[in-house]
C-alpha cells in the first residue's frame, strides 16, 4: 500500500530548476534509496516533503492526504520525521533533554514525553549515556541521538539525509542495522546516502537523481548497470558483489 506518493513535483529558485516532475511512490514497509551527485536535487526533495518548501507545481500525498502548503511541524504531527545531514543537538541539554524535544511533538505532558524519549534512547543504545551533555558525544552517537530524536515524534515515515556520513566501517555497521532495526518497528524510510556499501544492500530499490530530474529507478543491483546512472553519477560499472 503507497504511503508516500510524489506526482509531477517541481521546485525552482530564480532561475535554478532544482526538482523537475520529479514522481516516486513508497509503499508502507519499503526503504527506498535516492541517490545523486551533490547538487542533483535531493535536499531539496526532502524539503518539499517535509513543507521546508512549497513546490512549484505536483502534488504530494502522504497517507492518502496532499500535504503540500502544509508547515514542517504540522508534517511532523502527521508522522513524517526527518534525521539532517549535519546533527545539530541542543549542544548543553542533555542526551534526555534532546529526545524529549522530539516528544513534545506529539505529546503535552512532560512525564509522558520523559516516557517516549527513555524508549527511544533504549532502542538506539543511549540510554546509558541519557544525562550526558549532547556536546560530550562521539559523532557516532550525535548521529544516534538525532535518530532517537525523530523516532520521539513517533513517525510512520523516516526520511534519513547522508546519515552515514563521517562513520568509521564499524559505525556504519551498526548504523545499518540500527535503520534495519527501525524497518522492523513498522516505520517507512526514505535515505539519501552517499556511502555505496549502504545504498546497494540497504534499500530495497533506489532512485537516481540528476539536474533535478529522476533518471532511473529500481532494485540496487539493476540500477548500477544502468549507462545513464553510470555516466551522471557513479563513472564506472558498480561491482554489486562487492558489497555481499
Amino acid at each position: 500500500m503507497a504511503l508516500l506518493e510524489i506526482q509531477g513535483v517541481s521546485r525552482s529558485f530564480g532561475g535554478l530548476k532544482a526538482v523537475i516532475d520529479f514522481d516516486l511512490t513508497i509503499d508502507q514497509g519499503e526503504i527506498v534509496g535516492l541517490v545523486g551527485p551533490n547538487g542533483a536535487g535531493k535536499s531539496t526533495l526532502f524539503n518539499l516533503i517535509t513543507g521546508v518548501y512549497p513546490p512549484d507545481s505536483g502534488e504530494i500525498i502522504f497517507d492518502g492526504e496532499n500535504i503540500v502548503r502544509h508547515k514542517p511541524h504540522e508534517i511532523c504531527r502527521k508522522r513524517i520525521g526527518r534525521c539532517f545531514q549535519v546533527v545539530k543537538p541542543f549542544a548543553d541539554m542533555s542526551v534526555l533533554e534532546n529526545a524529549m524535544v522530539g516528544a513534545f511533538c506529539l505529546v503535552e505532558s512532560p512525564d509522558e514525553a520523559k516516557r517516549k524519549a527513555l524508549e527511544v534512547l533504549q532502542f538506539v543504545k543511549l540510554d546509558q549515556k541519557r544525562e550526558t551533555p549532547a556536546k560530550n558525544l562521539t559523532i557516532a552517537d550525535k548521529k544516534r541521538l538525532e535518530m532517537a530524536r525523530a523516532l520521539a515524534t513517533d513517525p510512520k515515515l523516516l526520511l534519513l539525509d547522508e546519515v552515514m556520513a563521517g562513520l568509521n566501517p564499524k559505525e556504519t555497521e551498526e548504523a545499518i542495522e540500527l535503520i534495519r532495526e527501525v524497518r522492523d518497528h513498522n516505520v517507512t524510510l526514505f535515505i539519501i546516502e552517499h556511502v555505496m556499501r549502504v545504498i546497494m544492500t540497504l534499500p530495497d530499490r533506489i532512485s537516481i537523481i540528476h539536474y533535478g530530474r529522476k533518471i532511473a529507478e529500481g532494485v540496487p543491483s539493476v540500477v548500477a548497470k544502468d549507462e545513464k546512472v553510470i555516466k551522471a553519477y557513479l563513472g564506472e560499472t558498480y561491482d554489486f558483489t562487492a558489497t555481499q
